[in-house]
């Protein structure tokens, strides 16, 4: 045997490059000269929702929406002959009709005008610290205004409520109806001074190791009993998810947020309405605390998803932004505080929009226990 063919054996036991791609994290896609799909890896699959025998039989514009960039790079690779990367991309799946932003890498493979390779890689995780960290600052701006509302607007409210009920003791019915509409209107901006309190609370909480699927069970029982009486619960959840760390009483007032949310996007006149409860456990996210070295590991993911019309793309940047909301009496608080308190917990929380699939998906860190073993769960 010469050197060459030394060199160019595989060594025993080297995996095959189809095991190589296969085992990649991010979807890679082999496009052939006539635009025929030709090969996908496993990540292609999840991320495109079909498999590949199926995928094989299509061409590239079946799984790309019509006029998509995607097919005007590949074409730039057969032109030019050389690698060509696109960032920021919008792909709407035509199956699901989720809306995804990725980076597109394409190569040519060979040098022919014929297949091209294929990878992307989508910008959620990217995008989401970015959002994360926005969302932990407009809380932290929050802490300070409730802290200053708390103080120079309850008190004089409390006056001027009770100097209206003074007023409608004396008043005849058309001037009641003033004054009464008085005391209804500064209760109400009272409630909401109230609940921006809690941004203000910084207070340390005793955290435990608890089961979320416990907390999704009582948020369920709680909804199903009020306000979303009319909607069926489907519930997805993985048996062996271990505990989170977290507080349960916090816990709980995050997803019933999410949950009371999506009823209401929901609508309380539809009959098919439904809410999907999911637990998963994830590896491979990896957050680094903002001020510090330490990288935390958020694993266990719970997710609410409604079938309502969804969340408009001009919303979506500021979401979880106090006062931010789509509803006539809505005060724009909920979102900002699950963001606040998701961050107290060292988690992240994103949204997924999508028309009848919206998905609100939260990300927590694994309880353990100091020597590092998994910590007993509180129900």
């Amino acid at each position: 045997m010469t050197g060459r063919d030394e060199f160019d054996a595989p060594p025993k036991g080297a995996p095959t490059s189809a095991a190589v791609i296969n085992a990649l994290p991010l979807p890679v896609l082999t496009i052939g000269a006539d635009d025929h799909i030709l090969h996908v890896n496993h990540a292609a699959e999840l991320f495109f929702d079909h498999s590949a025998r199926l995928m094989q039989r299509r061409r590239l514009t079946d799984i790309i929406p019509f006029a998509s960039p995607i097919s005007a790079l590949v074409a730039e690779v057969r032109r030019r002959r050389a690698s060509v990367s696109e960032y920021g991309v919008e792909l709407v799946q035509p199956r699901s009709g989720q809306e995804r932003s990725v980076d597109v890498f394409a190569t040519p493979l060979g040098d022919d005008a014929g297949p091209v390779v294929l990878m992307l890689q989508e910008r959620t995780i990217a995008d989401k610290m970015t959002r994360q960290l926005t969302h932990r600052g407009a809380a932290r701006s929050m802490v300070a205004l409730g802290a200053m509302l708390a103080h120079e607007i309850k008190n004089p409210l409390a006056g001027i409520r009770g100097a209206a009920q003074l007023l409608e003791q004396s008043a005849n019915d058309e001037d009641r109806l003033l004054t009464r509409l008085i005391c209804d209107e500064s209760d109400r901006i009272v409630r909401i001074v109230e609940r921006m309190e809690l941004f203000g609370d910084e207070r340390p909480v005793e955290r435990t190791a608890v089961n979320v699927h416990g907390v999704l069970d009582q948020v369920k029982r709680s909804a199903q009993s009020g306000f979303a009486r009319h909607i069926r619960f489907v519930e997805t959840y993985d048996p062996s998810l271990p505990p989170v760390r977290a507080n349960r009483d916090q816990l709980i007032q995050v997803i019933l947020n999410l949950v009371k949310n999506a009823a209401e996007a929901i609508g309380a006149d539809t009959v098919d309405g439904e809410i999907t409860l999911s637990t998963a456990f994830r590896t491979g996210l990896r957050l680094q605390i903002p001020g510090s070295r330490e990288r935390v590991s958020l694993p266990i993911e719970v997710a609410v998803r409604d079938n309502g019309p969804g969340v408009t793309a001009d919303l979506l940047p500021d979401l979880f932004d106090p006062f931010v909301t789509t509803k006539a009496q809505g005060s724009g608080l909920g979102l900002a505080l699950v963001a606040k308190i998701v961050g107290d917990h060292g988690g992240i929380v994103e949204c997924d929009p999508a028309p009848r699939r919206t998905t609100f998906r939260i990300l927590l860190p694994m309880s353990s226990a100091r020597d590092g073993r998994e910590s007993s769960a509180e129900l």
